[in-house]
């Protein structure tokens, strides 16, 4: 009896979920255009999904829900197709990592480690959820600092992972700074001198039910799984704040099947309006969000070439933490404003981290090491590498907060009202019960 309980459970779990993988593989086609100004400026006017730039060619992803190929046509863009050459349409051994996704995190598995670091470390690390996802997965933050059950006028960091699906190693930075944390502040006099003066908040995994997906259906899925009604899922998190949320189509895609869609509204996601409530509680002097691929350090503003009125501080810092970088394992991170590299984006974080709260904030696009699979197959044997060179870049945006702080400082823009409001608030965050 049990066995046909399996195999009936089996066979609708196949019936419901493989369709699914099917369709998404069987609607995509990679291509590759030749990396000239011309092309450029024609591919950029056509909200398509890059998924890299190497040797002197532009690839892209073409869903033909989309009909991304007609629109290349129709511009008159000479391409190639070269689908055949990624997982899982190549003949290579696709499992690259030994399991479905090897050493990288799954959802339960970034929980069950983020407990027991909280359970390790309770004086240095506390954990809060900031809210749920659509498909009911927490969306957790750490905090670290000497006293973390008290609020302490001390500067605040925040790091963020995975707004992406597809960018699992955007995930393990984040979380492996937490790690290294709290498990070197009694080793390492300069760690603890950094926990000891700040209040240091770790989101490693924004978007878990598209990570998720991500994981085991569909390896390019970007966005998160909102239900669109029209056929489609999912709107990109990273389009969906609300500085100059919608500008234009360029820099997002009223079209739900775009895989920038920006949503129906700004914060229309359970997962941005998370870490827009979150920051309302707190003073962060300064923010990096972490994503996959390109090796590189982005600023504001991503919306405009046009330079925010940060912008010399923003590239000071950013060639501060690209040298940094550089030193551990020679790897250089170019580093620039966002709207000056090869696309515009309108509704980021990052944007809206400076636009509304005025502080520094940075996009580090972490390193493709497998190009061949377009940037997002990093070997999981990387990990500790990637880890370990953006390492002093994370230390040193904390050392800059403290050393930058005020006790007046607020990165509050609202009235007087609103701030009373926002501190009030700070009680609303309800830690998991332990299982």
């Amino acid at each position: 009896m049990k066995i046909r309980k399996i195999v009936f459970f089996l066979i609708i779990f196949l019936v419901l979920f493989f369709p699914l993988l099917a369709q998404d593989y069987n609607n995509t086609t990679i291509i590759s255009v030749s990396q000239n100004p011309q092309a450029i400026r024609k591919i950029n006017k056509l909200n398509l999904d890059i998924l890299m730039i190497w040797q002197g060619r532009i690839y892209i992803i073409c869903n033909r829900q989309l009909d991304d190929l007609l629109k290349i046509k129709k511009a008159n863009i000479a391409y190639q197709i070269e689908t055949q050459k990624f997982y899982p349409f190549s003949n290579k051994d696709a499992n690259l990592q030994g399991s479905i996704n090897g050493p990288y995190h799954t959802y339960q598995e970034l929980e069950n480690d983020l407990m027991t670091l909280e359970e390790r470390f309770p004086d240095l690390a506390k954990l809060y959820i900031l809210g749920q996802s659509l498909e009911n997965r927490n969306i957790y933050a750490l905090k670290i600092s000497d006293n973390v059950s008290l609020e302490e006028a001390e500067a605040e960091v925040l790091f963020i992972g995975c707004h992406h699906a597809r960018e699992w190693i955007s995930v393990e930075v984040p979380y492996l700074l937490a790690k290294y944390l709290v498990e070197n502040y009694s080793r390492q006099l300069t760690i603890k001198n950094l926990v000891d003066h700040s209040q240091i908040w770790i989101i490693p995994l924004l978007n878990p039910d598209g990570l998720e997906y991500s994981i085991h259906f569909y390896r390019y899925w970007r966005k998160n799984r909102r239900n669109n009604g029209d056929g489609s899922y999912g709107v990109d998190l990273n389009r969906n704040y609300s500085y100059n949320w919608g500008l234009d189509n360029e820099g997002s895609s009223p079209n739900s099947f775009s895989n920038v869609y920006r949503g129906k509204s700004p914060f229309s996601e359970p997962e941005t309006q998370a870490v827009r409530d979150f920051c309302l509680t707190r003073r962060f002097q300064a923010l990096i969000s972490y994503h996959n691929y390109s090796q590189v350090i982005l600023y504001p503003w991503g919306y405009t070439s046009v330079p925010s009125p940060k912008n010399k501080l923003l590239e000071e810092m950013a060639a501060q933490m690209s040298e940094l970088i550089q030193a551990v394992n020679g790897r250089f991170y170019e580093y620039g404003q966002a709207g000056n590299s090869f696309y515009l984006t309108n509704g980021d974080t990052t944007d809206w981290a400076l636009g509304v709260y005025h502080i520094p904030a940075f996009t580090i696009e972490l390193p493709p090491v497998d190009v061949l699979h377009g940037g997002f197959f990093n070997s999981g044997e990387d990990i500790q590498s990637i880890f370990k060179e953006n390492l002093p870049a994370a230390l040193y945006l904390i050392d800059w907060s403290m050393k930058n702080f005020s006790e007046q400082f607020s990165n509050s823009t609202g009235t007087k009202g609103e701030k009373n409001k926002q501190r009030k608030n700070l009680t609303i965050f309800v830690k998991r019960d332990k299982k």
